[in-house]
């Protein structure tokens, strides 16, 4: 699975990983990822990720 960093603050969403913190499994795709997920960082929303890479 990719990994996607946001292009407002530069945070890196690793799918291995997912975000405890929002209650994002380990193992959940960035395009899995539910609609009103935010960065856990600056709060930009899914459209400001790009892939990785």
């Amino acid at each position: 699975m990719k990994k996607y960093i946001c292009l407002v603050c530069g945070y890196v969403y690793d799918p291995a990983k997912g975000d405890p913190g929002s209650g994002v499994a380990p193992g959940t795709s960035f395009e899995s990822l539910p609609a009103g997920w935010v960065c856990p960082v600056c709060g930009a929303g899914k459209d400001q990720f790009t892939p990785e890479g």
